[in-house]
């Protein structure tokens, strides 16, 4: 094996993170096939795009509402057990989906219901995997680790859509549901298999109040955190909804069916895959990272809703999908590496709710935006939010490192050279900390 390739895929020589990452594969992959189904289900009731932005809002709307609260459940609590418990509950809303559908009773807004159930029970389980990360495989490989997880999402995101898109040709959107309620027992699986010893623990946080506030004025006092989750505020809210977007393309752009969405959903993924790999290998991330993917992304959207056809546009998603996913695993690998660890759930709760939360207020705005003007309309408003994203963090981080704040410096701010693990890349006065408190002594999980 080559050294690159040592460094791409050296989260896997933790065996807790290669079940995991075994467990993910499986049971994201029913996920995947669950959120093409439900919106080809929307779509086929209604014929409306708002409608499908609404599906989209609902699904994340929990975590804007609870996502904090899920964030502070994760550092008060075995994240392992709660994950088994999470992983748990997520079986009940994709069975009662899978005999809606089979029976014929179901309803767009039984459909929207059932959504939202799901989203609760995410609001949970997405900041406690988030965090899970770090303890699964400590500091030195959070970057890489981060980066395979995009690789397993979007893997996912293919084969999930060329499954679905099959199923629903063949035989409707029933059984996705029905495998997706199955795919839960895979992490399930995983979970329970787990060394616990093994695992990377820090202190949990105590019990008390005042414990999401205290994580918010972390985030504002800082800026290598501040910076990254501003950006992400804007781009999460307009240029991640592609959930929404890529059927309306198909549908009515295109004039496709169910497997037009499989093959445009497929397409970035295999994008994104590329991305999460190249990040993966480079081991570390910096603002120059941050900035100049964010305009990429920007770039790639405008370029894909000026695509003349649809076989052209199947070419631009993918890199539009290696944008995205360097973008996204940067501000996630960056945020990992600077939160403190009794903080480290709350952050990467406060990550989910402006990435994931931020949903419910884009995903209709755009929804609506591509009804009345077109799906093309949806990505110029996103490649516009990216690259102001990218020019904003470009000057805040200007300003961070001209002396207005002693962690950081102009050297670092732009260097393009930095550790294998990426520590020292983004965050080189609080390495050691950060070492000692996400590395402490082992305990029974």
């Amino acid at each position: 094996m080559t050294e690159t390739a040592r460094r791409t895929l050296s989260s896997l020589a933790v065996p807790n993170y290669r079940r995991y990452f075994a467990g993910q594969v499986i049971s994201l992959t029913g996920n995947w096939m669950q959120m093409v189904a439900e919106m080809w289900l929307v779509v086929r009731l209604t014929d409306s795009g708002v409608a499908v932005g609404v599906t989209a809002g609902l699904q994340f709307l929990p975590m804007l509402l609870f996502g904090a609260m899920g964030g502070v459940l994760a550092d008060r609590h075995d994240k392992r057990r709660l994950l088994m418990l999470t992983q748990t509950l997520m079986i009940v809303p994709a069975v009662a989906l899978w005999a809606l559908t089979a029976t014929g009773a179901v309803a767009v807004w039984m459909v929207f219901a059932l959504v939202f159930v799901r989203g609760a029970i995410n609001s949970v389980d997405n900041p406690t995997r988030q965090a899970f990360v770090m303890e699964l495989v400590g500091p030195e490989r959070v970057v890489n680790a981060v980066s395979l997880n995009s690789v397993i999402i979007h893997s996912a995101r293919i084969i999930g859509p060329m499954f679905a898109g099959g199923l629903i040709a063949a035989v409707g959107v029933a059984p996705c549901f029905g495998f997706n309620a199955l795919s839960f027992a895979a992490m399930l699986v995983a979970l329970r298999a787990m060394d616990p010893g093994a695992l990377h623990l820090g202190a949990l946080a105590p019990r008390r109040r005042g414990q999401i506030r205290a994580a918010v004025v972390e985030v504002l006092r800082r800026p290598e955190l501040r910076i990254p989750l501003g950006m992400m505020v804007v781009v999460g809210m307009l240029s991640f909804n592609f959930l929404v977007l890529l059927p309306l393309f198909a549908r009515f752009t295109w004039h496709g069916t169910a497997s037009t969405y499989a093959l445009l959903t497929s397409a970035m993924g295999i994008g994104s895959i590329g991305g999460a790999l190249a990040a993966g290998a480079r081991g570390r991330v910096t603002p120059r990272i941050l900035v100049t993917s964010a305009a990429l992304f920007g770039v790639a959207q405008l370029v894909a809703a000026a695509a003349p056809s649809e076989g052209i546009q199947i070419v631009a998603l993918i890199p539009l999908g290696a944008a995205s996913v360097t973008f996204a695993a940067g501000v996630n690998s960056s945020l990992q590496l600077a939160a403190d660890g009794p903080l480290r759930g709350r952050v990467m709760a406060l990550y989910s709710v402006v990435f994931v939360g931020s949903t419910p207020i884009g995903a209709p705005l755009v929804g609506w935006l591509a009804q009345t003007a077109g799906p093309r309309a949806g990505l110029l408003l996103g490649g516009s939010a990216a690259l102001v994203a990218a020019a904003g963090a470009w000057f805040a981080y200007q300003r961070a490192a001209g002396g207005t704040t002693p962690t950081m410096s102009a050297s670092w701010m732009w260097s393009t050279t930095g550790s294998s693990s990426g520590s020292s890349a983004m965050r080189p006065s609080a390495t050691r900390r950060e070492t000692t408190a996400s590395v402490a002594p082992t305990a029974a999980r």
